[in-house]
């Protein structure tokens, strides 16, 4: 939940980042489960590990590394999150949306994000890229609970179109021009850190998913509070097929998105470039 020290606890952080990092950035990227390597084609200027950084969490996810990552990519310059943070880890909203609000004082107008998230919708693939053209909230709670901040946006936000039609448009174009298949569809966020039963799964399909996982809409939530411009794509790691589930492991969840990694950063790479 906000709580009246969010803003000195924000002073404290960009006055640490500021010794390392002077310019502005443009664009924030947030790196999911088995997603980190597309840091490694951002030309970096500086990192820092999230337990040198004032108020933020620590990862506790063995796949993600915790590490916020300065530098260029597509001819912009972008803050990136290796790692980003769980609600199941047992962290509040405030702290897993802290680093957007970082973003947004940095300079970030635009936001991507990506995940690993398991298929709802039966005639999707394994490794399949899924444009997330809108969510649904089943988190137990809101990251824009408490006290609003009237410097980042409004008390009610609005959320028609949480993430941004023109992105959405551009990211279609380049994967055609590429010859990457790709899915669109509606995102439902749980908590977790289990994966669902059977009837969990009959449940989320009924109310309109394509695809669960258990991070990114509050992300995305915050950043249309502050009027960021927000992108999202999932790679499908697992099938949630309640006639025909079988057991997953986390092994198989990263194997299936290290694979499909590259497909997901040339689109990322492209995307940039043309902002």
């Amino acid at each position: 939940m906000t709580t009246p020290e969010a803003y000195s606890h924000f002073r404290e952080t960009l006055d640490y980042i500021r010794r390392y990092f002077k310019g502005e950035a443009e664009v924030g990227i947030v790196l999911g489960t088995g997603l980190g390597r597309l840091a490694e084609v951002i030309e970096k200027e500086h990192q820092l590990a999230y337990n040198f950084i004032p108020h933020f969490p620590i990862s506790t996810v063995e796949s993600h590394f915790g590490r916020l990552i300065f530098g260029r990519l597509g001819g912009k310059r972008v803050v990136a999150m290796q790692g980003r943070f769980h609600y199941y880890e047992g962290y509040s909203m405030y702290q897993i949306t802290y680093p957007i609000r970082i973003m947004k004082l940095l300079g970030v107008h635009t936001l991507l994000l990506s995940n690993a998230a398991g298929a709802l919708n039966l005639s999707f693939n394994l490794g399949d890229l899924m444009i997330i053209r809108d969510h649904i909230n089943l988190l137990p709670e809101n990251p824009l609970r408490g006290i609003n901040l009237d410097q980042f946006g409004p008390r009610f936000p609005d959320m028609s179109s949480p993430y941004h039609p023109e992105l959405i448009a551009h990211a279609k174009t380049i994967a055609a021009r590429l010859g990457i298949p790709l899915r669109e569809g509606v995102y439902v966020a749980v908590a977790g850190p289990n994966l669902e039963t059977r009837a969990e799964y009959r449940f989320l399909r009924i109310i309109g998913g394509d695809a669960v996982g258990m991070s990114t809409v509050p992300e995305c939530i915050v950043a249309n509070h502050m009027g960021m411009r927000v992108f999202a794509m999932s790679i499908i790691t697992d099938i949630g097929d309640p006639d025909n589930l079988k057991p997953v492991s986390l092994e198989e969840i990263i194997k299936v998105a290290n694979d499909a990694e590259p497909k997901l950063t040339q689109i990322f790479v492209e995307l940039l470039q043309g902002l």
